[in-house]
């Protein structure tokens, strides 16, 4: 519905319009430029794009964005459509994370929004002035990003599920990103009409801003599991003294999970290895699911998992734990197997939990305190929470 409509629209724009040759002159160095910085950083969308597999904020808007406020409305469409079509077959192609039905529905959706920002600000009767002028720019970049976040939130919907706010519109980050691409894509659009020889100067910023987001995404990846996608040991480690030294200077509380699979041995034995990955992949998502959005979950290694509770008291600790351990039971997770599909249930969890200070007032004693409980819950059957405070 979405090509669909982005199809009509850009057709009809492009057919209903008489161009001027600036007009062209305009269009063929956005599109340039584009496809300059599209090359010149090359290697750098390829690696982003290896180390996220999720919608992330490209350079894009940059282009695009410029071409709705000095480009006539068809113009502006098939500069879209051409930087797309260029990211496709020099950058994108070939890469797992990147199959051309996202690449065709992310034109799309930068098609309508710019047929969106357009209705507002056309670019054919020349930039907005004064101070009317500039909200009228503001108002345009609100409206294409809000149309392209809610597309691209409902592909994301319709294809996971997903609808938390953070998984459907990105982090702070991406959005800051975003307002950071039209500010320039702005700036590139007073350049084309005031002072053009100055535009490629543009190009500069926006090499070393996608070079910066890179740098912040191997920050991001040195500090996540590759296989479950959650914390690894050290940063959850660095990130818990850190809340703990917060805690001890506000005298609050905070609580400490640890959580062990029952069995996983046997889901790796009778489904084999790959298969135990996806089942602890689906196990850290369930449990980042069921906890609060400031939590921090983490992988220990094996699978054993540790949930990090700023400021939860023994009264909020328990419940958690139950509802994580819950969810763990109610787990269903296809998997590949030498055999076809199948389907691994009956999934359980015991989790031992601890609280500061009462179960300790550094966090080498609070892990220990929560892993004796978690040993405790083990041995007396599985598949439950037991709570603990320091001998």
């Amino acid at each position: 519905m979405v090509e669909g409509l982005a199809a009509a629209v850009a057709l009809i724009a492009l057919l209903r319009s008489n161009y001027e040759t600036t007009e062209f002159v305009r269009f063929g160095s956005l599109l340039g430029l584009a496809i300059l910085q599209a090359e010149l950083s090359r290697s750098v969308e390829r690696l982003r794009r290896t180390l996220c597999d999720r919608p992330h904020i490209n350079m894009t808007s940059v282009w695009t964005f410029a071409g709705v406020l000095v480009l006539p409305q068809g113009l502006a469409l098939a500069l879209g459509l051409l930087i797309y079509l260029h990211l496709w077959l020099r950058v994108w192609r070939g890469m797992s994370h990147r199959p051309a039905y996202r690449v065709v529905y992310c034109a799309a959706a930068i098609v309508i929004s710019c047929l969106a920002s357009g209705a507002i600000v056309s670019g054919r009767n020349g930039l907005p002035v004064g101070f009317a002028g500039s909200l009228k720019i503001v108002e345009a970049a609100a409206v294409f990003t809000v149309v392209n976040a809610f597309i691209v939130a409902l592909s994301v919907y319709l294809h996971t599920g997903a609808r938390s706010p953070r998984a459907l519109f990105g982090t702070g980050d991406d959005n800051l990103l975003e307002i950071t691409t039209l500010v320039l894509g702005t700036s590139t659009a007073l350049g084309i009409v005031h002072a053009p020889a100055l535009v490629p100067f543009v190009l500069l910023p926006v090499l070393v801003l996608h070079r910066s987001v890179l740098v912040r995404q191997l920050e991001i990846a040195a500090n996540i599991d590759g296989k479950t996608g959650v914390l690894n040991a050290h940063a959850w480690h660095a990130l818990s003294e850190r809340e703990l030294t917060s805690a001890a200077r506000a005298k609050s509380k905070l609580g400490v999970l640890m959580l062990d699979l029952d069995h996983f041995k046997q889901v790796n034995d009778v489904y084999g290895h790959l298969a135990g990955d996806v089942v602890l992949k689906a196990v850290a998502k369930t449990i980042s699911e069921h906890v609060r959005d400031y939590d921090s979950v983490g992988r220990f290694g094996g699978e054993e998992f540790v949930v990090l509770l700023p400021g939860a008291t023994e009264t909020d600790v328990l419940p958690v734990a139950e509802r994580v351990r819950r969810a763990v039971m109610a787990l269903e997770v296809e998997v590949a197997t030498a055999s076809g599909p199948r389907v691994v249930r009956g999934l359980s969890v015991s989790i031992g939990a601890a609280v500061y200070p009462s179960g300790g007032t550094v966090l080498e004693r609070l892990l220990h305190v929560a892993d004796s409980a978690l040993y405790q819950a083990k041995n007396s059957g599985r598949n439950r929470v037991v709570a603990l405070a320091a001998a």
